[in-house]
């Protein structure tokens, strides 16, 4: 019910998914059971013309391991120092995997469902630019982490990670959200970091649902 109630305020909101837009997919190595965007690159015009031809063909050879499923940290890392250096801008596309090999039942499937679509809503009311802004990125995290269910109590426990029920749904977001923002390379140094300067105000925001989906 949860995935239609967000599937539905994502349309309301004029972000109707494109095709192609949830795909079940071999996620090889990755840990992960699911995962959110693709990463567009524009080459940008100030580039010469032999260093616009090179990385013509590199970006190239990524979109291509991007298409199999076989994008990699290094890609990731070699699209940003492209735009550092002035040769592309990088922008984020609404998309969502998951990952069947690591999906161990409904309910993860479910939850995993849920923290995209988090991600997706959010990319959609603002102007998140999650590549590029560890805050941005810290907050749709700690959203997603917090509204999808994945740090329940039960699911915590079964892991053995409850030490204190006091407060530790919060703990759990922000130990998930800040590996998530460590993953990102301009952010990994002080993931945690921008986590807590994020936490407050993010931790709060329900959008879209009136109230967090487990007090209803």
């Amino acid at each position: 019910v949860t995935v239609q109630f967000l599937m539905e305020r994502l349309m309301d909101m004029g972000c109707s998914p494109p095709p192609g837009f949830i795909s079940c997919i071999d996620c090889g190595d990755k840990q992960a059971g699911a995962g959110f965007g693709v990463v567009e690159e524009t080459i940008m015009s100030s580039a010469s013309e032999s260093a616009a031809e090179e990385y013509r063909e590199e970006a190239k050879e990524r979109k291509m391991r991007q298409c199999s499923n076989k994008t990699t940290l290094e890609d990731l890392q070699e699209q940003i120092k492209a735009q550092n250096e002035g040769k592309a801008r990088l922008r984020l596309l609404p998309e969502i995997f998951l990952c069947q090999q690591h999906l161990v039942n409904e309910e993860h499937a479910h939850q995993s469902m849920v923290h995209e679509l988090i991600h997706a809503i959010d990319l959609c009311r603002t102007k998140m630019d999650p590549i590029n802004n560890c805050i941005h990125m810290a907050c749709t995290e700690i959203r997603a982490e917090n509204l999808s269910g994945e740090c329940g109590a039960v699911r915590e426990a079964i892991n053995g990670r409850i030490k204190n029920f006091k407060g530790h749904g919060a703990e759990c977001v922000k130990r998930r959200a800040a590996l998530s923002v460590q993953a990102n390379p301009n952010c990994t140094g002080k993931a945690r970091d921008y986590v807590d300067a994020a936490f407050e105000r993010c931790f709060r925001d329900t959008f879209p649902f009136d109230r967090h989906p487990n007090l209803r």
